[in-house]
């Protein structure tokens, strides 16, 4: 995700990627957003690898949005562009949890390499490991265990634990584990995902699993501690 001040038809990121024929591996593709505020709506729905902060904001400091990021799980790397360059307002930056500070203008090449060292980093930084009560989800071999133990568990329903997991302590909303599970192209009934994680959440407390997805009404679904 791309968070600058928009008024270009293509995101900084995109277009340096373009003119390298190039993105950082394992990255997902960028998704412009200009405000603050859509930078939270967007990290409350989705998980990104890599997030690009400018300082300068219509609605406020792009630095504001890096204690919120530290929080996530997994969290995002985060590369901040701006054409502040004073010594005093990089380290508040990296203080506030910045992994990397790149002053404009700066030639395309560069974005990429320190995009491709920020993701790099998290991803040795990162076991990829959630754990709720006895529940542990290994989203590198995308395993589920329970008290040690692998839990053998359908593939739609191995999605659906994984979106949740990957963002402990989140709320889901619907469409998420909609879109984690099923494919553009599937026909999805009113009542498909309810009997998925009806039967998750059987699968979860036959297997002595003190975690479990709890439905919230009207918001989505929550993976919490049950004990």
């Amino acid at each position: 995700m791309e968070l600058d001040d928009g008024g270009k038809e293509l995101s900084i990121f995109e277009a340096s990627g373009a003119q390298l024929g190039d993105r950082p591996t394992g990255s997902r593709p960028s998704r412009q957003i200009i405000t603050l505020d859509e930078a939270l709506a967007a990290i409350s729905v989705r998980q990104f690898d890599l997030i690009v902060v400018d300082r300068h904001l219509p609605d406020g400091d792009g630095v504001e949005l890096l204690a919120r990021l530290k929080q996530l799980q997994p969290r995002p790397g985060v590369l901040v562009l701006t054409a502040l360059d004073d010594p005093n307002d990089i380290a508040r930056a990296l203080d506030a949890g910045a992994d990397d500070y790149l002053a404009k203008p700066f030639e395309p090449i560069e974005l990429i390499a320190r995009a491709k060292a920020v993701i790099r980093r998290l991803q040795l930084d990162q076991r990829g490991r959630v754990t709720v009560a006895n529940l542990m989800f290994d989203s590198t071999s995308r395993m589920a265990y329970i008290d040690g133990e692998p839990l053998v568990i359908p593939r739609r329903e191995l999605a659906l634990l994984e979106a949740p997991a990957r963002r402990s302590g989140q709320v889901v909303l619907r469409d998420t584990l909609e879109a984690a599970a099923y494919s553009f192209e599937d026909e999805i009934q009113s009542n498909a995902i309810d009997a998925h994680i009806s039967r998750l959440r059987k699968r979860l407390r036959d297997n002595g699993c003190l975690a479990s997805i709890k439905p919230l009404r009207g918001l989505g679904y929550l993976l919490c501690d049950t004990r």
